[in-house]
C-alpha cells in the first residue's frame, strides 16, 4: 500500500451533484467519489489532474450553466478504500436488493450487484432508489425498454432481471464500459448498446426510462416521447423538487400517473395515451 494517497473535492451546485459524479466515477476505476452538499471528493492513489483537466473540458462542452471549483491534497494513506467498503451497506427498495460485490445475496429479493468503489449508481441516491421503486412496479416480463443515460446500468439490469429485452445507451463512452462490466458482474446480456442517446433507437419501447438531470430531460424530451409505444410509460428522474414544474410543461401531451419524492429529488412516472 502507498503512504499517501490524492484527494479532489469539486464545488458545485446541488442541481448537477449526480450528473458530476457519475461522469468522475467512470473516468477510473480504482478510485472512489463521496457525495455531499455541494461537493465531491474523489480519492485515489494515482494522481486526479486528469479528472480535473476532464471536467474543465466537460464544463467547455456543456456551457457556462456549469460552474466548478477544485481543491487538491494529499492525505496520509489509512487503508482509506476499505474503510469506504466497510461503510457502504446494501439497499433493499421494491423488489430488489443492491449490494457490493462483497456482500452475500439476499433470499426472497431479486439481486442486483454493483460495486459503489468502482461505479456510481448504487442505488443509495434518492433518484437511483425512486427509479428501482418504479421498475419494480410498471416493468412486466416480455417489456421492451430502454435506459436512457445508462450511467452504470443498474435500473438497465433491473429491468433485464424482471424478464424485460433491454436496450442501453448513454453519451459517455466510459459510462457504456462500465454498464457492459456490470452487466458481465451480474450474469445478464442486454439487448443492444450504444454510445449516443435516445435519438440513435431504431425502434420504439414499452417503457423508457431516463435518469439524467432536468435540463437534459427537457432538452431531448421530443426524442424521450417519440421512443415511447402508445400505452406504454415513461419514467423520469434526476429532477430536483425545484425544477419539477419546469419539467412537467415539456410532457403535458402524456398522462402523470405517478410522482416519487425522495429527499429533494422527484421521479415522474408517465403514460402515453
Amino acid at each position: 500500500m502507498k503512504n499517501n494517497y490524492h484527494e479532489l473535492t469539486v464545488t458545485l451546485k446541488n442541481d448537477f451533484i449526480e450528473f458530476i459524479a457519475d461522469f468522475i466515477a467512470n473516468l477510473d476505476d480504482e478510485g472512489v467519489v463521496e457525495i455531499g452538499d455541494e461537493h465531491i471528493i474523489v480519492r485515489s492513489v494515482s494522481d486526479l489532474t486528469y479528472v480535473k483537466d476532464a471536467l474543465v473540458s466537460l464544463c467547455g462542452t456543456l456551457g457556462s450553466s456549469l460552474d466548478m471549483d477544485y481543491t487538491f491534497k494529499e492525505r496520509e494513506n489509512q487503508d482509506w478504500i476499505q474503510r469506504y467498503k466497510d461503510s457502504i451497506q446494501p439497499v433493499e427498495v421494491g423488489k430488489f436488493y443492491i449490494h457490493p460485490s462483497w456482500y452475500t445475496p439476499k433470499e426472497g429479493f431479486i439481486n442486483i450487484k454493483i460495486d459503489p468503489a468502482l461505479a456510481f449508481g448504487s442505488g443509495h441516491h434518492a433518484t437511483t432508489f425512486s427509479c428501482l421503486k418504479a421498475i419494480s412496479e410498471y416493468i412486466s416480463k416480455g417489456d421492451s425498454v430502454i435506459d436512457v443515460g445508462c450511467g452504470s446500468g443498474i435500473l438497465g439490469l433491473a429491468c433485464k432481471k424482471l424478464g424485460a429485452s433491454v436496450a442501453l445507451c448513454d453519451t459517455d463512452p466510459i459510462s457504456v464500459e462500465s454498464c457492459k462490466k456490470n452487466f458481465i458482474l451480474n450474469e445478464e446480456h442486454f439487448d443492444t448498446i450504444w454510445k449516443g442517446s435516445v435519438d440513435k433507437a431504431d425502434k420504439t419501447y414499452d417503457v423508457v426510462i431516463a435518469n439524467i438531470i432536468a435540463d437534459v430531460l427537457t432538452s431531448i424530451a421530443k426524442a424521450l416521447k417519440s421512443s415511447c409505444n402508445k400505452g406504454g410509460f415513461l419514467i423520469l428522474s434526476g429532477i430536483l423538487d425545484t425544477k419539477e414544474a419546469s419539467v412537467k410543461t415539456y410532457f403535458q401531451d402524456m398522462v402523470l400517473i405517478q410522482s416519487i419524492l425522495e429527499d429533494e429529488w422527484v421521479t415522474l412516472v408517465y403514460k402515453k395515451v
